[in-house]
């Protein structure tokens, strides 16, 4: 299958370019695209990264070109890392979400369409840029929303895991649960979900318990805020390393959301960590077989628990993209947070559409 990236002259698309060439998981008759503006420096960025990526990696290299034109895109897995992104370090007039959203409005808007109108009706869209459920409401509404997933719940969902096992000293892959809901401030810790390979229910439970800290479903959200508070504080007073110590001491969930808003802010990003999951999904896809994992999906009322528009949720996904999604159980406090994000989310995806439209 052959790949483009879009937005690839950009931090995150370039560090998807480098290990998507890097894991060898296109082979040389194959195709990665490079997806650039036709104004600015983009091109002339996108040559050169072609060469160096020919220069590194030559004895495996795919074939890979420059496209400056959302119409001449010709891929089978469009990602989209296109768009603005937030300001890596603090300042008195960083965008808001909503800022974000009207800055990649257009952009998702441009792109989807170009494939609605010249794709071959088969491609399959993994959507990085935030907000990344507008992302995906623009795709799923151009050519239907099992060929679109967003990375977000993906990524927050192997944090998830991640955490949770270093903080009781196993690796990644015995761990098994979901982070649901709104990629930011909007996750959704679904701990009754929750599975440690070779420890018992009560065991999983006592590890559990001890693990969230006595922070309640619904003191979820006042917590994060808290603590990204008390952590910007640190970070503008220049206490970066304090910053991070006082992340490690977080229950696994809330480390989740603070832990990138701090890596992001202490001027490194998270591109490379980003990079890594999107690749780690083109992988799946690539294999073919049908895997649940964690996206951001377009929802109809019946899907999951009643809830409706873009939300990252557990999913089916294979080489078709999205086959079905998966309502797994929850707890009443669970579901009330979904509920909630949901509720919001779908809200302002739909202001932010239509603000688009009004202006364009």
């Amino acid at each position: 299958m052959d790949v483009a990236i879009l937005g690839a002259s950009g931090d995150c698309g370039r560090a998807i370019a480098g290990q998507l060439v890097a894991s060898r998981l296109l082979s040389t008759t194959e195709r990665l695209q490079l997806v650039g503006r036709r104004d600015g420096s983009s091109g002339s960025v996108l040559h050169g990264l072609m060469s160096d990526l020919t220069d590194a990696y030559a004895e495996h290299v795919p074939y890979i070109d420059v496209a400056l034109h959302p119409e001449d895109i010709v891929a089978d897995l469009w990602v989209v890392s296109a768009g603005t992104t937030l300001p890596p370090r603090l300042a008195g007039n960083n965008p808001t979400r909503a800022g974000l959203a009207a800055a990649n409005a257009p952009v998702f808007r441009a792109y989807a369409e170009a494939l609605a109108r010249h794709g071959q009706g088969t491609e399959i869209v993994i959507v990085v840029s935030n907000p990344v459920e507008l992302g995906v409401a623009y795709f799923a509404e151009a050519i239907g929303r099992e060929r679109v997933i967003g990375i977000g719940a993906y990524s927050d969902t192997l944090r998830f895991r991640r955490e949770i096992a270093a903080a009781i000293g196993v690796r990644r892959q015995r761990v098994s649960g979901f982070m649901l809901g709104e990629h930011g401030d909007g996750q959704v810790p679904v701990w009754s979900s929750v599975q440690i390979h070779a420890m018992s229910p009560a065991e999983r439970q006592d590890a559990i318990t001890r693990l969230r800290h006595g922070v309640r479903p619904e003191d979820f959200a006042d917590v994060v805020t808290r603590e990204k508070r008390e952590v910007t504080e640190l970070l503008r007073a220049g206490r970066v390393a304090e910053a991070f110590t006082r992340v490690d001491t977080l229950p696994p969930d809330v480390r989740v959301i603070v832990k990138p808003y701090v890596t992001h802010l202490s001027g490194s990003k998270t591109v490379l960590a980003t990079a890594n999951v999107t690749v780690d999904l083109l992988s799946t896809l690539y294999d073919g077989r049908e895997v649940l994992v964690a996206g951001q999906t377009m929802l109809d009322s019946g899907d999951f628990h009643g809830l409706r528009g873009p939300l990252g949720v557990p999913v089916v996904v294979g080489a078709g993209g999205v086959s079905r999604v998966v309502p797994i159980p929850l707890t009443d406090a669970e579901h009330t947070q979904l509920a909630e994000v949901s509720r919001r989310v779908h809200q302002n995806v739909q202001t932010w559409m239509h603000e688009a439209a009004a202006t364009s």
